[in-house]
């Protein structure tokens, strides 16, 4: 069975008025996992389509709410029309686990590397990196997004979520 552990970074929260600026997915098929990050001009449908071929389920956080409607808006992609969408938030909930993603990390005590970037600083990395060159904020914004992707299966497997 393949998983997908997929979030997206954007230029702001309006998918009709802004971007998507990179889509980051772990594939995973038992112990192997690969790291997909497309973006920029590479963020297609095509593109996004080919990295998901053959995925049984994908897992985001919040994705029913932000990241499947996003990518559906900027895309034209329905993904939960074509694949199992699991969202983890809603898992979150029933542990009485709230907050963003990365609140819900700390009271699991999930490592991050990167600490104190949010959804907003991954905005100005990208504008950082588009009108300046600037590779270091590049390097930054994909390292964040890899956290969160990596981090989705780590939440998953302390939820104990698809063990029965």
């Amino acid at each position: 069975m393949i998983e997908a552990y997929l979030d997206i970074e954007t230029t702001g929260l309006s998918a009709r008025e802004d971007a998507i600026t990179v889509v980051g997915v772990c594939l995973s098929e038992g112990f192997d996992q690969t790291l997909v990050q497309l973006v920029g001009t590479e963020v297609t449908r095509k593109n996004l389509l080919k990295v998901l071929h053959g995925v049984d389920v994908i897992y985001t956080y919040n994705g029913s709410r932000f990241d499947m409607p996003f990518i559906a808006a900027a895309l034209g992609i329905n993904l939960e029309a074509i694949f199992k969408h699991h969202d983890l938030m809603l898992d979150c909930w029933r542990h009485n686990l709230y907050g963003g993603f990365k609140a819900v990390e700390i009271k699991l005590g999930i490592f991050r590397e990167l600490k104190g970037l949010d959804g907003w600083d991954a905005v100005k990395l990208w504008w950082q990196y588009l009108y300046h060159g600037d590779e270091v904020a590049l390097d930054t914004l994909l390292k964040y997004n890899a956290e969160d992707v990596l981090n989705l299966k780590e939440l998953k497997n302390r939820l104990g979520v698809g063990l029965h």
